[in-house]
């Protein structure tokens, strides 16, 4: 009896993957769709006790046991240690996603402006750090990907969320101009602008869910999902959803004048 054809399970797309923010959230589901296709994953976050329950999910799943880095990035000690990882040429890792974040939500003039401050070193100083140490190793290899997640958020202004936007427009600026600079070099940089995602972020900038129409809403899955197709057709932004892609069209033909006085008016009737 001839013997059955063995069935060869091709590599990964990504061998190594360091995802930051990846205790929860999109980051989580990074983690969990990346391991699934037999990523080896560097987990970064600042609570080690879900980062080690997300490394034993992956493994017992089947995937190469994760490595675990825990690190506030808003902190320059501990995100230089992050830095140094990247740039490893001897352990190297072919994707970078840059998740960590968080929003503020409020009258700018009463936040905390030491949270504005961790926002902005989080949100937006800490990927191009990090993307600034993963890059030459990346160049010089003649492969790999970042991919920085942003928001549909930073395409306008948005009054009460104004750090948040801001940083977000930051990124994706900074995003697009990468995959400009680095194309050739056989590097993929690319921004991921979700909307309205499952997540705890809505918790933390105390927003109430029940406010905004079901409809508009993806799980992070789908976001991920998304995310990293697009981010193999090499394209420079990507918008998941179409619904979100409408907004984003909208936003883009609105005037900032007329839309900002919208979303102020909006924004005070979500509580």
């Amino acid at each position: 009896m001839p013997d059955r054809p063995r069935t060869v399970t091709p590599p990964p797309k990504w061998p190594t993957a360091l995802v930051t923010g990846a205790s929860s959230g999109i980051g989580r589901a990074f983690a969990v769709e990346l391991a699934a296709a037999g990523t080896k994953l560097v987990l970064v976050a600042r609570r080690r006790d879900r980062l080690e329950a997300l490394a034993a999910e992956v493994e017992k799943a089947g995937a190469p046991a994760p490595e675990i880095l825990v690190a506030d990035l808003a902190d320059d000690d501990q995100r230089a240690t992050v830095e140094a990882r990247l740039a490893d040429a001897n352990r190297p890792v072919h994707l970078l996603v840059n998740n960590a974040g968080f929003g503020t939500r409020g009258f700018f003039a009463e936040l905390p402006v030491e949270t504005e401050d961790t926002e902005i070193r989080l949100n937006a100083l800490a990927p191009v750090r990090l993307a600034r140490a993963a890059l030459p190793g990346m160049l010089e290899r003649g492969r790999g990907g970042i991919l920085n997640v942003s928001s549909i958020a930073g395409l306008q202004p948005l009054p009460h969320w104004a750090t948040y936007a801001a940083t977000k427009a930051f990124v994706t600026s900074f995003s697009e101009s990468l995959h400009q600079e680095v194309r050739s070099g056989g590097v993929s940089v690319m921004a991921l602008m979700p909307g309205f995602t499952h997540t705890e972020f809505h918790d933390r900038a105390s927003m109430n869910r029940s406010s905004i129409p079901g409809a508009m809403w993806m799980s992070a899955e789908e976001v991920v999902r998304a995310g990293l197709q697009a981010l193999d057709r090499n394209r420079a932004a990507h918008i998941p959803g179409f619904r979100n892609r409408v907004v984003a069209v909208v936003a883009r033909l609105t005037p900032w004048a007329v839309s900002r006085r919208v979303v102020h008016v909006a924004d005070r009737h979500i509580d």
